[in-house]
């Protein structure tokens, strides 16, 4: 006769009770040790684990004035900065080969301001030349198309092309630009890249 056991491993984070402000801020401290997230982000993720405690007696406005406490504390005690984090987050987009019309939307969702939000896209543009030429770039060369694809098949596939360059959030434009480089003009590009 075979005889399973299973253990119930629960996490500590279950059956842990966040009643009170210290309780909830070294929630918080330990999530930023961890994770890089905008305000609004770490909001969301307090206020969750908050409520999502079985023993809570607390009311969820009791919860949200403590959870904006601690947010306030730590964007006082320099911990957490939306600017510099929609700068970063930017960057790194950026890199991936995400357009300036998708960098903003990813902002806008997790929680960035109008004007921190102005000021990374005017950072973008003022660092580089073209920023949606050279992300548009960086897809084709992950994916492998446009430019980057075997002059034989570069017509049969160019709608294709078109389509996933404007998923990725670039406009007609760019997109052309971009499927029409030969192989000397995406040598000079892929030097900046």
């Amino acid at each position: 006769m075979l005889v399973i056991s299973l253990s119930m491993n629960h996490s500590k984070s279950i059956h842990e009770k966040y009643k009170n402000y210290d309780e909830i801020y070294n929630l918080a401290l330990k999530y930023l040790e961890k994770y890089h997230p905008s305000k609004k982000s770490l909001q969301v993720y307090l206020f969750r684990k908050v409520l999502d405690n079985q023993d809570t007696s607390l009311e969820k406005s009791k919860v949200m004035e403590m959870v904006n406490q601690c947010l306030e504390k730590l964007e006082e005690n320099g911990i957490l900065n939306d600017q510099l984090y929609s700068e970063i987050k930017s960057k790194n987009l950026l890199k991936r080969g995400y357009s300036v019309n998708k960098i903003r939307l990813h902002l806008l969702k997790k929680g960035i301001n109008q004007d921190n939000l102005k000021n990374t896209i005017q950072k973008i543009y003022n660092d580089q030349v073209n920023p949606d030429l050279y992300s548009a770039i960086r897809i084709c060369k992950k994916k492998r198309i446009g430019p980057y694809r075997p002059d034989a098949n570069k017509e049969l596939y160019y709608k294709k092309d078109m389509a996933v360059l404007a998923r990725s959030g670039f406009n007609y434009e760019i997109s052309k630009d971009v499927l029409s480089l030969d192989k000397k003009e995406l040598s000079i590009y892929e030097k900046k890249l």
